[in-house]
Parts: C-alpha cells; sequence; structure tokens
C-alpha cells in the first residue's frame, strides 16, 4: 500500500489541481488586494473586508470599486491575455506532485496503521491526528514550489517595470535562489506547513468521515454520489479553516524586499496585525468565495478522480 498510495494521491492532486488552476489565481490576486505597500494604488480592483472603502489622493476621497470573483477573472482576460489564467500551471503541477502526493500517500499510510484490524474502524481524532502529521511533512517538501506558484500568480498585478516575469517554474526557482538565496524558496514555510496541515486534516479526515458515515446510514451505496456529496462537505470545511492563514501565507511569500530595505512584514504574525489593523478583521477571509468555489470543485475532482485510480490500480 506504501507505494501504490501515492501513486494514486499524485495523480489525482495533479488533476485536480490543474484543471482548478484559474480559480486558485483569482483567490490568490483578492488575497493580496489591500496591501499598503502595493506600488500602483490603481490596481487596487477587489473588494476591501471591514475596513474604510476609500483611498485618500490629497484632500480628495476616491472611492473602491466592489469587484466580484468573475468580474476579477474577466478584468484579468482583458488586461492580461486569456493564457493569463493559467499563469503558475507549471508550478501549481510540482506542487501538487511534491506536496500533495507526499501528504496523501502518507495519510493513507498512518491511517493505515493505525486502523483497528479487528473492526476496521478510526476514531475521527485519529483521523485528523494523521492529517496534521501527514499535511505538515507534504507542505516541508514542497514549499519551494508554493512560492514560486503565489509569485507567478500574482506578478500580472504589478506595474509592468517591477514584474518578475518568471518564464516557468524552473526559471523562478532558479531566479529566486540566485537573487534572494536558496532561503528564500521557504519563504512562508511556518504558515505553509501550519496551513496545510490544517488542511489536510478537515480536508482528508472529513470525507473519510461523511463516507463512512454515509455508507453506514445506508443513505447511499458506495458510488459518485457518495464520493461527491464527501468531497462537497470535506471542500467546505477545509476552506473555513484554512482560508485566515492562506492569506497571510499568500502575502508573505509574496513579498518583495530589496537589497537593504526593511521587508513589508517581519514575519506571519506581524502580516497578521497589519493586515488586521489597516482592512479590518474579515479581511483574514479575503478571497473566501474564490477559495469556497475552487475547495469545492478542487475537493470532487481530487476525491472522485482518486477513486477511480483506486479502481483502476486495485489488481496492482
Amino acid at each position: 500500500m506504501g507505494l501504490k498510495g501515492f501513486v494514486e494521491g499524485g495523480i489525482a492532486s495533479i488533476v485536480a489541481g490543474a484543471s482548478t488552476h484559474p480559480l486558485d489565481l483569482i483567490k490568490v490576486r483578492m488575497q493580496l488586494q489591500g496591501e499598503p505597500h502595493l506600488p500602483n494604488p490603481s490596481l487596487q480592483l477587489y473588494r476591501p473586508a471591514l475596513a474604510v472603502n476609500s483611498a485618500a489622493v490629497g484632500n480628495v476621497s476616491i472611492s473602491q470599486p466592489r469587484v466580484g470573483p468573475i468580474s476579477i477573472g474577466v478584468r484579468i482576460i482583458q488586461s492580461e491575455g486569456v493564457a493569463a489564467i493559467f499563469s503558475g500551471v507549471s508550478a501549481t503541477m510540482l506542487r501538487q506532485t511534491l506536496y500533495s502526493t507526499t501528504r496523501m500517500g502518507l495519510y493513507e499510510i498512518i491511517k493505515n496503521k493505525w486502523t483497528d484490524k479487528e473492526t476496521g474502524n478510526l476514531p475521527l481524532t485519529s483521523k485528523m491526528l494523521a492529517g496534521l502529521i501527514a499535511g505538515g511533512v507534504g507542505a516541508a517538501v514542497g514549499n519551494p514550489a508554493d512560492v514560486a506558484m503565489v509569485r507567478m500568480q500574482a506578478d500580472g498585478r504589478l506595474p509592468i517595470d517591477q514584474r518578475r516575469n518568471y518564464k516557468s517554474i524552473i526559471d523562478a526557482l532558479s531566479q529566486m535562489t540566485k537573487q534572494e538565496g536558496v532561503g528564500s524558496l521557504w519563504r512562508g514555510s511556518a504558515l505553509t506547513v501550519n496551513r496545510a496541515m490544517i488542511v489536510t486534516a478537515s480536508q482528508l479526515a472529513t470525507y473519510d468521515q461523511v463516507k463512512e458515515t454515509i455508507l453506514e446510514k445506508g443513505v447511499m451505496g458506495d458510488g459518485i454520489g457518495t464520493h461527491v456529496t464527501a468531497s462537497f462537505a470535506a471542500g467546505f470545511v477545509a476552506a473555513v479553516a484554512s482560508n485566515p492563514i492562506d492569506v497571510i501565507k499568500t502575502r508573505v511569500m509574496n513579498m518583495k524586499v530589496a537589497p537593504g530595505a526593511e521587508p513589508p512584514y517581519s514575519g506571519a504574525l506581524d502580516c497578521a496585525l497589519k493586515t488586521v489593523r489597516a482592512e479590518g478583521p474579515m479581511a483574514l477571509y479575503k478571497g473566501f468565495i474564490p477559495t469556497i468555489s475552487r475547495q469545492g470543485p478542487f475537493t470532487v475532482v481530487l476525491f472522485v478522480t482518486l477513486e477511480q485510480v483506486r479502481k483502476l490500480l486495485k489488481d496492482f
């Protein structure tokens, strides 16, 4: 089961990640909205969250437009081209290969090891603990690809002369190493690990628990209906639990640090405090609509694909 679990989880994760990438890109753009150090205020196109809904320029107060995720997607296509909605997709696929393959495979190994051999049962708390461990390890492995993915997705919102213009995931990792040092590949790693632990514990444990409950109660059989229902529940729980950490992680990973200059954020806590002070507490749930819009389809594609791959590989 060891290697097989990694292969099954990896295939399902790559398919899910690539197919929902545009929604993830919109989520990242919304999460970065409102940062006080953004070079060009005119690029502030997204909805503020319980903050002052205006920007003062001299003595003139300019109202910020309220734009939803669909409008943001349309604006990205209009200003950057259709291909822009798949900016960073190579980084997404590498991230899924490293991060999700590790967490999915490790979760299955731990779950099978802890499951009672006689009853075949595993308590929810044990599933969550298995998810915490698997998510933490997977995030540590996949952090470089995560940093590159966030930067490639966010690049289009910057003025042209300040864009990083990474050509591919390899180019991104290479430039980051040369210009900022190897340590930059693990920027925000503490946040990535924390988020991954929460996402994996809530997502995988919820899916397994809801699926088991549906089958035990005889509501539905072990088919697509059960898999989709359990997937939506898992996606919603994961989105609610992880969004605040995801916002902070995105901002820390995306920040530009000029040589000799003080970074916009000194760390995760500083980022959280500055975000809440400047934009209000609900800023930590910026991008929640695209997050849940992405988590729902992502989780459905992930687990439905996983179940089908398991059927294909059951004899191996």
